[in-house]
């Protein structure tokens, strides 16, 4: 339904009745819109029940929380740290998502620019002929306005989605940063672990030659059997079986860091060549009670956001069914020759006051509300989802932590007892007072260990560096760099 204002030109002569009628044109759709306008609605929050505490922690200890936003500091690397810089800054993924998040900001803009009034400018020069003769000419110059009235809330609800996703948007790009640091940091720790476990393999290696040489000469002496040189060349052939594995899983970490931060495969090769000692974590991580965690995640953040733009577009598509006013007009010179466009007659002007509303649509309009229904129903259960997933990341992380650190404590009692065994061993088989069995088991076993410890030393800086990124560090939630230094251990709350 439409209703058009009156269309008329105006020159000197009647200009006045031609303005009151516009003036009451705008008055009349004015008062439309004053007793038509109302809010668009929100949505109901979203509740999940969250425990007051972890199930393995000090609850002493959530009032000096330790503050995680450069965590991968606390490992006390500088290699590590130059790498997570890297990445931070080149790795492909975070770029991608930092344009996403530049096309969100762009997109909330155009939303916030429908709230306003558009204005375009014209000109045309027209020569125009009848049977071979010369009709004449005409010129015009001019500029056009128009205004859609955000009477119900339509435009307003798009710029809220818009506002909303741009900060999911945010948080999202926050939570690749997260993702993309803990990657960092598993790889070069597994880096680590793989060259310290090459080193134990190479020194076993040289220790099981060196008892195989002794069995050798025992054996040209008629002092041992055959049975016991080849048992011994099986062992050094074994040990020695396991060192291209490692070399391969170095090469590996290697490829890895380097795609992660932006370069070819082979471009750290120099630069992590040499072997250094697997990083460990400072063992004072102090935990926040579980909801002040949460609110430190990113991808919950982004989840949260989701919902209120959800509820936006809902908003916004309820909106679409309800009438719609828009004002609208020209003011222009229209002549015939250029010269006379400079003459007060010239001048030509419209208004147009125009109501549209939707009578009959085949119910796409209530389709559309339920379609924006479902999508904000589905992202309340993603965002109960991600709570729960994030609860159960941390709790993971806090039981895999205490394991391991168990683990480690046992077996480098196990690793010390197995090297003063077989040291023992090696002695006595020299002398003669053992026999080549006992050499043998104890070499198997003191390689043994000390693999073991050093997967288990590994595995402790992997379980912290997941405990990290469960508890959302390695972001700032205003949107900055979190690579530079900072004082600031405040967590922020997101926008409700």
């Amino acid at each position: 339904m439409a209703m058009p204002g009156r269309n008329k030109t105006c020159p000197r002569a009647g200009r006045a009745g031609s303005l009151s009628g516009h003036v009451a044109m705008l008055a009349l759709v004015l008062a439309l819109a004053g007793c038509a306008t109302s809010a668009p609605p929100r949505a109901e929050p979203v509740t999940v029940d969250v425990p007051a505490a972890w199930s393995i922690t000090d609850p002493a200890a959530a009032s000096r929380a330790t503050s995680l936003l450069q965590w991968w500091q606390r490992f006390g690397d500088p290699v590590l740290d130059r790498l997570v810089a890297q990445a931070l800054q080149a790795n492909t993924t975070v770029r991608s998502a930092q344009a996403a998040l530049q096309r969100a900001r762009a997109l909330r803009d155009v939303a916030a620019a429908g709230l306003w009034p558009t204005v375009g400018s014209s000109a045309s020069a027209q020569h125009g002929t009848a049977g071979g003769n010369s009709t004449g000419n005409s010129y015009r110059a001019g500029l056009d306005a128009s205004w859609e009235l955000d009477v119900f809330g339509a435009n307003r609800s798009a710029l809220e989605a818009g506002e909303a996703a741009a900060q999911a948007s945010a948080a999202s790009l926050g939570d690749v940063q997260v993702s993309i640091a803990a990657e960092v940091a598993l790889d070069y720790i597994a880096l680590r672990g793989a060259q310290a476990r090459l080193a134990i393999a190479t020194d076993n290696l040289a220790s099981q030659q060196d008892t195989l040489q002794i069995t050798l000469w025992r054996l040209q002496a008629g002092l041992v059997s055959s049975l016991e040189a080849e048992q011994g060349r099986a062992a050094v052939e074994q040990t020695r079986a396991q060192r291209p594995a490692l070399q391969t899983s170095v090469e590996q970490s290697r490829q890895a860091l380097a795609v992660l931060t932006g370069q070819p495969p082979a471009a750290l090769a120099i630069q992590l060549a040499a072997a250094a000692p697997v990083p460990q974590a400072a063992d004072d991580l102090a935990l926040s009670i579980p909801a002040d965690t949460l609110r430190q995640r990113a991808d919950l953040r982004a989840a949260e956001l989701q919902v209120s733009a959800a509820a936006a577009r809902v908003a916004q598509a309820d909106a679409a069914r309800a009438p719609s006013f828009k004002l609208g007009g020209s003011l222009g010179l229209s002549a015939l020759s250029v010269g006379a466009l400079t003459n007060s007659a010239s001048i030509v002007s419209t208004v147009l006051a125009s109501v549209s509303w939707p009578l009959f649509d085949g119910g796409a309009g209530r389709a559309q509300v339920r379609a924006e229904q479902a999508a904000l129903e589905q992202a309340q259960v993603a965002y109960q989802a991600a709570v729960l997933i994030a609860l159960k990341d941390v709790e993971g992380a806090l039981v895999a932590l205490r394991g391991d650190r168990e683990r480690l404590l046992h077996l480098r009692e196990a690793a010390d007892a197995a090297g003063t065994a077989a040291l023992l061993a090696r002695q006595r088989f020299s002398s003669g007072l053992v026999d080549f069995q006992t050499v043998l088991e104890t070499q198997r076993t003191q390689l043994s260990t000390q693999d073991s410890l050093a997967s288990a030393g590994a595995d402790v800086s992997a379980d912290h560096v997941r405990l990290y990124k469960a508890l959302g560090g390695g972001w700032r939630p205003d949107g900055r760099d979190p690579t530079p230094a900072t004082t600031d251990t405040t967590p922020r709350t997101p926008r409700s």
